[in-house]
């Protein structure tokens, strides 16, 4: 039993997986005129440790540093059952792209990622061009595995690296050191085209000198994109239970600063609130989320998003690997179903859309929400009479002011 909350009710009303999709087809508070693109998510859950700043459905691998301590085959049948649970709900729909998150996910086997592309193949329209994302992490690269990888269908990698300076890489529980740093982008570029180096700015201690010099090692690569991420203290972590000592907002504000025109030097365009890429490398599946696309989320804690004719819904897997595992093979991989109630669409799809620089078409507001433009025409009024969204009535876009003050701008689409 499957416990859907419908829109504007904080109570889960129980109903079979069948009187599900009953109900998912009947009358809503909305009319979507089409499918918004779908992108599959999977979440692999484990890592070798836990990072005192993640908060993100992560568990640490039992035993030692090796792939086979995760009960790798036991997950893979999960996911597939999970997936093929999920069909009905997507079924015709082409996916675009998928991610392969985590954890950890470079700890599956060569022979495990295999399986898993397999599957998502043969289960499945994935388009031939689709782009297929996989993160990694220093401490877990093997040239041959990577080597397989690569064969097996993934042809993007995103590496989490977050800095080059060993003393930065202690204070947040990073498992490598620069040196392991170094050898897997080495490692990754040999085998990949398109590579994503994943860094963190404002950290423990850290000065401007020493960000950087993170930032030109990370552009000495010259991969295809790079992640740049403000660090913060997110509940439930440890660092939240025990901060450390951070930059000050002016020396973090001026290592922003020096990233924007770096990068930009570099030939690096700043297309999202924490990315930046070379020309037409821009991360497409990141793209789905920002600009309110679909997207199916198999695995452990994973999160959904998908769009019917009348309503839309989010949807959240187990997030214990052990209870989502034994769930998902009793054909229950779904905790919870919300119904997103129309009162909140305005602000879930301004959320995403204005970390894009160059915004999103005004007429997507439409597509993707099944509401008429006017329904936020107040709180687009006084965003342009603040100087924070572009006076452009094609185009819903931060200006320069706007993505400074991102939180401020996002919260004037808060229902009242």
């Amino acid at each position: 039993m499957i416990p859907i909350i419908p829109a504007g009710s904080s109570k889960p009303a129980d109903v079979s997986p069948a009187g599900n999709q009953q109900l998912w087809l009947k009358p809503g508070q909305i009319a979507l005129p089409g499918s918004p693109p779908l992108s599959l998510y999977v979440h692999i859950p484990w890592c070798v440790r836990k990072c005192p700043y993640c908060d993100f459905n992560s568990h640490a691998a039992p035993g030692k540093n090796d792939s086979h301590d995760i009960p790798e085959d036991i997950y893979l049948d999960a996911l597939r059952a999970d997936l093929e649970q999920s069909l009905p709900l997507v079924w015709g729909r082409p996916v675009h792209t998928v991610f392969i998150g985590g954890g950890t996910p470079s700890l599956l086997s060569a022979a495990g990622m295999d399986r898993l592309l397999s599957d998502i193949r043969a289960l499945l329209p994935l388009d031939a061009d689709a782009e297929i994302t996989m993160e990694a992490n220093p401490g877990t690269f093997e040239a041959e595995r990577f080597a397989s990888y690569r064969a097996s269908g993934i042809n993007r990698l995103s590496i989490g690296i977050q800095s080059f300076d060993d003393r930065h890489l202690q204070a947040l529980g990073r498992i490598h050191g620069e040196r392991e740093a170094r050898a897997a982008i080495d490692i990754a570029l040999k085998h990949f085209d398109n590579v994503n180096l994943d860094l963190m700015y404002a950290l423990p201690g850290q000065t401007i000198d020493e960000c950087v010099r993170d930032l030109e090692a990370a552009l000495s690569y010259g991969t295809t994109h790079l992640s740049l991420y403000h660090l913060t203290l997110e509940p439930n972590t440890l660092f939240a239970k025990y901060p450390p000592a951070l930059p000050d907002e002016d020396i973090a504000y001026e290592m922003q600063d020096i990233i924007e025109a770096r990068t930009m030097q570099a030939g690096f365009r700043h297309y999202e609130t924490s990315a930046y890429a070379q020309p037409h490398r821009e991360a497409k599946h990141n793209l789905n989320y920002w600009r309110f696309g679909d997207y199916l989320g198999i695995g452990a804690g994973a999160h959904g998003k998908l769009s019917f004719p009348n309503r839309i819904l989010r949807q959240m897997r187990h997030k214990h690997p052990a209870t989502y595992m034994e769930q998902a093979m009793a054909g229950n991989a779904v905790q919870e179903v919300r119904e997103v109630g129309a009162d909140e669409l305005p602000f879930e799809f301004m959320l995403n859309a204005l970390r894009l620089t160059d915004g999103v078409p005004a007429s997507s507001f439409h597509d993707y929400t099944g509401l008429p433009l006017h329904t936020i025409s107040k709180q687009l009024a006084a965003a342009e009479k603040k100087g924070l969204l572009e006076a452009d009535p094609t185009t819903i876009k931060p200006t320069e002011l706007g993505r400074r003050f991102l939180n401020d701008l996002q919260e004037m689409f808060l229902k009242d």
